[in-house]
């Protein structure tokens, strides 16, 4: 299943209600596990982010409904990177002519 790190900047409005951002993160997981994805970790960090997330999602589709829903809710701008493993990336290798 493939891999995803989102990067996330806290709203104002999420910086305003952050006391509320550990059951944000917990209807985070839920939606994850609806979808069929799962929420590897899940970090509150400083510096140029406010929270990272490791998910495990079925596709890029899916990760992108996911992502779509928690952005609508307006608390988090995110970037998402589609992490490739060791074996991935030797797959990838392998191709090069």
């Amino acid at each position: 299943m493939p891999t995803y790190i989102t990067l996330g900047h806290f709203t104002d409005q999420g910086i305003h209600n952050v006391k509320d951002s550990p059951n944000r993160e917990e209807a985070f997981r839920e939606l994850c596990e609806r979808l069929g994805a799962r929420v590897k970790d899940a970090y509150r960090t400083m510096g140029r982010y406010d929270v990272v997330a490791i998910v495990d999602a079925p596709d890029d589709v899916t990760m992108n409904a996911i992502l779509y829903s928690m952005g609508s809710l307006g608390n988090v701008r995110t970037e998402t990177l589609r992490a490739f493993t060791r074996q991935e990336t030797d797959q990838a290798l392998a191709q090069i002519a």
